[in-house]
């Protein structure tokens, strides 16, 4: 799979994502201020979604649209959507905007007007959220422009990822990536339970990776350990700077922190090696060998008395050690000297 320009699995640097969401906070000069702060501290791309409103819920004050609990208690959904949402109108400005400051820029869609639009002004590739794992029209219709996907799955049962994956391929696309997302904000990192972030991997043979709304990057630095090809955390300028997502959100020190250390874990992760790393060569010598541990004469015999094995690594190997027992000095031998074939034999 690849993404802008980066091919994204096994093997290559894991695809790094600052989710803008709701933090221009409804100014167009914060949202290209968190582009360049983005780019500046390491992401590879920057995602914003593209809804209305009234695209997403209908303005509506019975029960059903209160929100009871969580970040947003007391929240009316579609005043939360007013609040939240990227005005269209900027998406351009703010596409061309990522590609002068040279950082990947994409959308999430949250119905089909909303692809439309993304169309057209030229996305590249599609996020689909967690809360739209379930609606496999929209699914469909985003696959059937044939653009590389990445679709979270929180919440989402293992049928209903399953579902979601048939209807990519459906399409006949199969540039698809999963994300393993705990949806709660912030989500706790006791809940994000990686391994099926690995499982998912398995179950449907594509690239997999975490969209992490926890506080943090324990759980990102641990996932792209686990296997992880693609990170998604929520970026802004700064937490005070207030709208609906600041307060799960990563500021640009802590992103770049989280970028640091992910490049560190991967260098760690490295690739499989067996014999001294180049760092370890100048260790060898501190191994153990075998030595003369007191003064041997030409003709003595060596015995558990005269000669040892112990540090450094200048003799012969711990392995000859039995063979050598009972033999004899060819030569004298120093105490202090390390040992070798060519000072014994079995006659003299």
């Amino acid at each position: 799979m690849k993404l802008g320009k980066k091919e994204i699995g096994a093997g290559n640097p894991a695809y790094l994502i600052a989710e803008m969401s709701a933090n221009h906070a409804g100014d167009i000069v914060y949202a290209k201020e968190i582009i360049h702060a983005a780019r500046e501290a390491g992401a590879d791309c920057i995602k914003i979604q593209t809804y209305t409103p009234d695209t997403i819920t209908i303005d509506c004050d019975n029960k059903y649209f209160q929100i009871s609990d969580g970040t947003w208690n007391g929240e009316n959904l579609y005043r939360l959507y007013q609040k939240a949402y990227t005005p269209w109108e900027w998406q351009e400005e703010l596409k061309e905007e990522a590609q002068k400051t040279g950082i990947d820029f994409f959308s999430t869609p949250f119905d089909n007007t909303a692809v439309d639009f993304l169309e057209e002004i030229g996305i590249e590739f599609y996020k689909i959220a967690s809360f739209e794992v379930v609606d496999i029209p929209l699914i469909e219709y985003v696959a059937s422009k044939g653009k590389p996907i990445i679709m979270s799955t929180g919440m989402a049962s293992l049928a209903e990822i399953d579902e979601a994956v048939a209807a990519v391929r459906r399409q006949g696309n199969d540039n698809l990536a999963l994300l393993r997302c705990a949806s709660a904000y912030p989500a706790i990192t006791d809940e994000m339970n990686l391994r099926t972030m690995q499982n998912m991997a398995e179950t449907f043979g594509v690239p997999v990776g975490l969209s992490d709304h926890s506080m943090g990057s324990v759980g990102a630095v641990t996932a792209v350990a686990l296997g992880a090809s693609i990170i998604e955390k929520h970026f802004c300028l700064d937490r005070s700077i207030k709208n609906p997502d600041a307060s799960f959100s990563m500021n640009p020190s802590e992103y770049r922190q989280m970028v640091k250390d992910i490049r560190q874990a991967e260098k760690a992760i490295g690739r499989v090696i067996y014999g001294a790393s180049e760092q370890e060569k100048s260790s060898e010598v501190f191994r153990r060998s075998i030595f003369c541990v007191q003064d041997i004469k030409k003709g003595e015999r060596l015995s558990e008395q005269n000669v040892r094995i112990i540090r450094p690594g200048y003799g012969m190997e711990p392995k000859f050690y039995p063979a050598i027992l009972g033999q004899v000095a060819l030569c004298d031998i120093k105490r202090g000297t390390p040992l070798h074939f060519d000072m014994i034999g079995k006659n003299i």
